[in-house]
């Protein structure tokens, strides 16, 4: 005679089928739900983010929705969690946000996947050169540049009516500044981090060189790094350097500016809409200009910045996560990442755009800046060869610039070999 079942038993069951049944229309299973894609991206406090994720899935007509999972605020903790997901092969990395360095060392690792064909085309549509570059390894496209970023220099046109075009000219201004007891300090990123690196590879790049050779595989260097290098030092050693300069990051610098205790900043075009913010009365002289020149004969060419959106190798949804992607980066999104969270796009008709012009008044600034940028050395071993050049040039007042250079030679050459101890 069969067991009779406890009335107890029944709610129980029926809890633990509806809990499954809905476990699997929240993970994308076979559930009449859509399905739902992973995308890890940078943390946004603007909520543009979440507003492209929301409208995408709202325009896949219930075929998709898009979860968006906030990364670590760092590039070096985003980098870090992606690559513990991926190594384990997590088939819920659907679509992920890579800075623009990671590209090559992801592809060659065969955690993203190439895009080809029709969808292709897509991606490389109106969008800028250089963005598309920091998304190709080995000529094969693995990622779609969803915003791009370039430096600026931020000023206050009440200290400084004439902007400098070079660094001597703002070294030159801070000084006279300082001599008359106004704010004079110029920020920048001196802490030992991307931020370095990136300083340095922008004033290499604009004294004529490069980090790397042109196939990536030694040190170039040479005389442009020891320029550079000595550009570092001597504002270090300068009366314009922020106390805090060997801790500073663009936040700091950001904030500095709006304390009204500096005249001047390299920055990302995200401190626009935060001063216009956070301090109104400094918004009323807070202009921009060219990224300071090495010399007055050649523009400075800046290291390009922004996010590529790529495609997880262990998806289970890859035709739909690219289709995801395209519309997270379409011309719309671009748009209100523009405005909202101050992020230049990637693509390059919306640089004439009215309805980004008229809230983007350095649109042509930030055009001029990424048609003529420089890239960081795109090698799968960027991440350590990053790490010699901050820990080399740390602190900055300690540069020493040709010994520093030196070392920094030999420190890269074991980084492309995978030789020694990262510092």
């Amino acid at each position: 005679m069969p067991k009779r079942r406890s009335p107890r038993a029944r709610p129980a069951a029926l809890v633990l089928t509806l809990a499954l049944a809905l476990t699997a229309c929240g993970s994308g299973g076979s559930g009449a739900g859509p399905t739902t894609l992973d995308w890890y991206n940078f943390p946004d406090d603007s909520g543009a983010l979440q507003q492209a994720a929301d409208t995408c899935g709202q325009a896949s007509g219930g075929r998709y929705a898009i979860r968006y999972n906030k990364l670590p605020r760092t590039a070096d903790g985003q980098r870090q969690q992606l690559v513990r997901r991926l190594a384990a092969h997590d088939a819920g990395v659907d679509i992920m946000g890579l800075d623009v360095t990671w590209a090559p060392e992801f592809a060659e690792a065969g955690w993203i996947r190439e895009w080809t064909g029709a969808q292709k085309e897509q991606v490389t549509a109106d969008t800028l050169p250089a963005a598309l570059r920091t998304a190709t390894w080995k000529d094969r496209l693995y990622a779609a540049p969803y915003n791009s970023n370039t430096q600026l220099l931020w000023y206050r046109d009440d200290l400084t009516p004439s902007p400098p075009r070079t660094w001597a000219e703002l070294l030159a201004q801070a000084d006279a500044l300082a001599k008359d007891g106004k704010p004079h300090d110029i920020e920048v990123q001196g802490a030992q981090y991307e931020g370095l690196t990136v300083w340095f590879n922008t004033l290499v790049g604009s004294a004529g060189g490069a980090v790397l050779t042109t196939d990536a595989t030694a040190p170039a260097l040479g005389a442009p790094a020891v320029t550079a290098a000595g550009i570092i030092r001597e504002l270090a050693r300068s009366a314009a350097a922020d106390p805090s300069l060997a801790n500073q990051m663009e936040d700091q610098n950001r904030l500095a500016l709006e304390s009204g205790t500096a005249a001047f900043e390299v920055n990302y075009p995200f401190v626009y809409p935060a001063m216009k913010a956070d301090r109104p009365d400094l918004f009323a002289h807070f202009r921009w200009a060219p990224y300071p020149a090495v010399t007055p004969d050649r523009p400075a060419a800046v290291t390009i910045g922004g996010i590529d959106l790529a495609v997880g190798a262990y998806s289970r949804h890859p035709d739909l996560a690219r289709e995801a992607t395209l519309c997270l980066r379409n011309r719309d999104n671009q748009l209100v990442n523009a405005l909202r969270g101050g992020l230049p796009p990637s693509l390059r008709s919306l640089y004439t755009a009215p309805e980004l012009t008229a809230d983007y008044p350095f649109a042509a600034e930030v055009l001029a800046a990424l048609e003529s940028a420089s890239l960081r050395p795109q090698t799968p071993a960027y991440q350590n060869v990053s790490i010699a050049i901050a820990h080399a040039l740390s602190p900055p007042s300690a540069v020493d610039p040709e010994h520093t250079v030196a070392a920094l030679h030999g420190q890269i050459g074991d980084a492309l070999g995978s030789k020694g101890l990262i510092p």
